[in-house]
């Protein structure tokens, strides 16, 4: 979950050096998800030959557009990362995903093909339009996968609204700001929206957007970072429904911290005994990083869907 929220002032002379190496850098990884497409997009096959239902479904003022993939089994919501899509985060895992369950994906506000509106972007207000859509569509509970901001949102969906979320699955994501990697944060308030001007976020931002601006919506993310509040251990441990936690090994989260959030929800023990394995998982994916993990499709197209499946398969 990158936000630009202000730490403390880095230190002058040689640190400037390393602060603009971590700014080149992160604009530089935004290219990575047209070459890693590339390379997975022929897993892309017929399995979602089917045309998804598509269209808007109005909460809050928004305008939100939605695709529906799939049938049967609780509904998996998919939330995308901050200045992709539905199918920029979710694509290639889409077929994977949809293959016996019903698939719903948003594109956010101000995202995709959701045309902005004026309102600030705040997590909460995100995780309240995602709420008021299952409502519009008569949906009790879900079972929802969040990628990177995506994650953040979804859980907040699932502290604020328990009874809603079925199963969770955060993926590159960390429920406190100290959770990220030591450094990482350094200067990102310093970005402009010029740096991502050209990658492939940017070009599907203007192909996609009803009214694009994408400049604006920079600017609005990277003033909802600044208002981003940590969750409290407590209320991380107050999540009763499994979690299925998802970070690559050189993702932004920091390995100590996934280890906590992983005991929080009730992970980390010896699962050889009566009690047996924990309800919750944990997912280090090898070589992957914070742009590359959700389309580790071979692994995540597999493991993600046994995870929701075990319960229902357990009572049957």
């Amino acid at each position: 979950m990158i936000d630009q929220r202000t730490r403390r002032a880095s230190p002058p002379g040689r640190h400037r050096m390393r602060r603009r190496t971590l700014l080149a850098a992160a604009a530089a990884t935004l290219a990575a998800p047209a070459m890693v497409q590339a390379e997975t997009g022929n897993q892309d096959t017929s399995a979602a030959a089917s045309a998804p239902q598509t269209g808007y479904v109005e909460v809050n003022g928004l305008s939100m557009y939605y695709e529906r993939h799939g049938s049967g089994g609780v509904p998996l919501v998919l939330l995308h990362g901050a200045f992709a899509s539905i199918h920029n985060s979710f694509g290639p895992l889409l077929p994977a995903l949809s293959a016996g369950r019903e698939v719903i994906g948003f594109d956010l506000q101000a995202h995709g093909r959701t045309a902005d509106i004026e309102r600030p972007l705040r997590l909460e207000s995100l995780a309240d339009d995602v709420v008021a859509a299952m409502d519009a569509f008569g949906i009790e509970q879900i079972d929802l996968l969040g990628y990177s901001t995506g994650a953040a949102i979804a859980l907040l969906v699932a502290v604020h609204h328990p009874e809603r979320v079925r199963k969770l699955v955060p993926m590159s994501v960390t429920y406190r700001l100290d959770g990220v990697r030591a450094g990482l944060m350094d200067g990102m308030g310093e970005m402009q929206p010029s740096m991502l001007h050209g990658t492939p976020w940017h070009s599907e931002y203007l192909e996609l957007n009803p009214k694009p601006d994408f400049d604006a919506m920079f600017w609005k993310k990277a003033e909802m970072d600044k208002t981003i509040k940590d969750l409290t251990d407590a209320e991380v441990q107050g999540l009763t429904q499994p979690v299925l936690i998802i970070a690559g090994d050189s993702d932004l989260p920091a390995l100590d911290h996934l280890a906590r959030f992983f005991r929080l929800v009730g992970g980390d023990m010896f699962g050889d005994t009566p009690a047996g394995l924990p309800r919750s998982q944990l997912a280090i994916l090898p070589g992957a990083s914070h742009i590359t993990t959700p389309y580790q499709v071979d692994v995540l197209g597999v493991m993600i869907p046994a995870f929701l499946d075990k319960e229902a398969a357990a009572a049957a």
